[in-house]
């Protein structure tokens, strides 16, 4: 059975997507959550079963993948539906997810991953504007030429996964798309393997420092949801 090492669920953006995939695809693996520690890591600890000291980790017996999307390649070596079967879509799917593996940093930097809080931002600067709007138009283009309900057809694949934590942001910051790509976003945040995942963020207890004051620091607290620490 695969192991699948993750981090804290309120804040492992990186974390989640392999979790998701997994878990959509009903492909049995065992999680081992790994607390961040002050600082934002654990890097001895983590060295343990990551070569990077970083999440997420894929162990498979010999094998460890370390990395996200080559989490998601080495799935897709061993199972259907990681990717679509069609090779537009497949290629477009891929192109999507390398993207967002790579891309929009200020996103990532400005509206980090707290799924139990909500906040409004203080403003949305010109380069967030220029990220979401990109996602906006990645996002209608997907669903426009494969028909939806997923980015690249009717299954879900690689590129939901690696557009969930997206989706946590939206919730989070109250960011605002077009209405398809919204729609899109609470498809996402309605499946059941992310209800999971959610569920699971609000009940943990842990608070880690830097996570918390960035998040902070991007906008005024308006509710948090999560169990109070103790």
């Amino acid at each position: 059975m695969y192991q699948l090492y993750i981090a804290n669920k309120n804040y492992s953006s990186w974390s989640f997507r392999p979790w998701l995939l997994l878990s959509e695809l009903g492909l049995p693996f065992e999680e081992h959550l790994m607390v961040f520690d002050e600082g934002r890591g654990n890097y001895d600890a983590f060295r343990k079963f990551s070569p990077t000291g970083k999440v997420p980790c894929l162990v498979d017996g010999p094998v460890t993948v370390w990395d996200s999307l080559a989490i998601a390649e080495y799935l897709a070596e061993r199972h259907p539906g990681v990717w679509p079967t069609d090779g537009v879509a497949r290629a477009w799917a891929r192109c999507a997810a390398a993207e967002m593996h790579s891309g929009f940093a200020v996103l990532r930097n400005q509206c980090g991953m707290n799924c139990g809080i909500r906040v409004r931002l203080h403003q949305q600067s010109p380069e967030l504007k220029k990220d979401l709007a990109r996602i906006d138009e990645l996002w209608n283009d997907g669903l426009a030429r494969f028909g939806g309900p997923f980015l690249a057809g009717p299954k879900f694949s690689a590129a939901d996964a690696f557009f969930g934590p997206v989706a946590f942001r939206i919730q989070t910051y109250g960011l605002e798309l077009s209405p398809r790509a919204m729609a899109y976003a609470q498809r996402l945040l309605g499946l059941a393997s992310t209800q999971r995942w959610y569920q699971a963020a609000l009940a943990e207890k842990w608070r880690e420092k830097g996570h918390e004051e960035e998040t902070l620091a991007a906008g005024v607290l308006l509710e948090d949801l999560r169990t109070p620490p103790g």
